[in-house]
């Protein structure tokens, strides 16, 4: 392809760009952008808007009613998918060549097992000029949520922990304690608990702090993006029923994991009737079977496309059980300034 390097990691930045339009929207899926380029300037652009809508090229090619010319190139940062047995989507794939298109940049290739390199191969087989792995590690940790549900079968997940200087989480009687800077606590806000589809805190967080979990954004930060998930790991239901993740306006996004042996009935129906959300996962030496637990949280249902990553925030407890399982795949550590 007749650009250099520079300019192609330009326009595949500006797929991440746009692919960053459906984060918390597009569930199991992946995050996706696509723009088509003539004479180095973008001629046309697409992203996958959410769960079960049209994926980026196909959106980008049912935008641009214009012809396609030979020099043309298309950017995408994941490998378009062929067509399979699904009722979302027809292949991308198959779109791109009835449309002319005979280059095309690609940021990663698909890790999914139905696609996994066989675009790429059908596109070489059609004679297409391809250029694979611009910006590969960053498209790559982009959608490292969407990666690891393909290949662990479960999120990808943060855990986050603030101390002092000294270690302290908080204070001797066991009472909170202000650590963090407002500088802090708004990158983490920024960078960490919106970039995620849910924060996952145990019971005894809610107990102690009875906290918001939702991301404060400064208005130019805030994208409309939906508001993460909220996730309570409470085998016994002990959640109080005016704590503020199952009372205030966004209760319709937490999602509390029980014990169906150990909970009441009652409880949760009163929770599901102001729309908290309650799955039942079974415990063994007083840890939650986390291969259901993900089974559960994974897999799309009606009015609820999936979790690609989750943020641990939860106290000391919490963090030893991710730790043993060895389910940690990023840790951020803030140190009181």
């Amino acid at each position: 392809m007749r650009y250099d390097i520079c300019m192609h990691e330009v326009f595949m930045r500006r797929c991440l760009e746009l692919a960053e339009r459906g984060r918390g929207r597009v569930g199991s899926g992946a995050m996706v952008g696509a723009a088509l380029v003539r004479d180095a300037k973008i001629i046309a652009e697409g992203w996958h808007e959410g769960f079960g809508k049209p994926h980026a090229e196909h959106m980008l090619l049912q935008n641009f009613r214009g012809s396609i010319e030979p020099t043309d190139i298309l950017y995408i940062n994941l490998e378009p998918c062929l067509a399979h047995d699904t009722k979302k989507t027809s292949g991308c794939t198959e779109q791109i060549l009835k449309r002319g298109i005979r280059r095309v940049a690609i940021g990663m290739t698909d890790p999914d097992f139905r696609v996994a390199g066989s675009s790429i191969l059908a596109l070489k087989r059609a004679e297409c000029e391809l250029k694979v792995g611009v910006l590969r590690a960053q498209c790559e940790y982009f959608n490292r949520g969407y990666i690891n549900l393909r290949t662990k079968h479960r999120p990808w997940i943060t855990l986050k922990k603030a101390q002092t200087r000294a270690g302290a989480i908080s204070h001797e009687d066991g009472s909170p304690m202000r650590i963090t800077s407002p500088e802090q606590d708004a990158w983490s806000h920024t960078f960490l608990r919106a970039k995620h589809d849910a924060i996952l805190v145990g019971i005894g967080t809610v107990l102690k702090d009875n906290p918001l979990l939702t991301p404060r954004l400064n208005k130019k930060n805030d994208q409309n993006l939906p508001l993460p998930y909220r996730l309570i790991l409470d085998s016994r239901l002990q959640i109080p029923s005016n704590s503020s993740v199952v009372s205030d306006e966004y209760r319709h996004r937490t999602i509390i994991v029980a014990d169906e042996k150990f909970y009441d009935m009652n409880t949760k129906e009163q929770l599901e009737q102001k729309d908290v959300r309650v799955i039942a996962v079974s415990t063994q030496d007083g840890c939650f079977d986390w291969k259901k637990l993900w089974e559960v949280l994974i897999t799309p249902t009606e009015g609820f496309c999936g979790i690609a990553s989750i943020l641990v925030e939860g106290g000391r407890r919490t963090w030893t059980a991710f730790r043993d399982a060895k389910m940690i795949d990023a840790e951020v550590l803030l140190i009181e300034e």
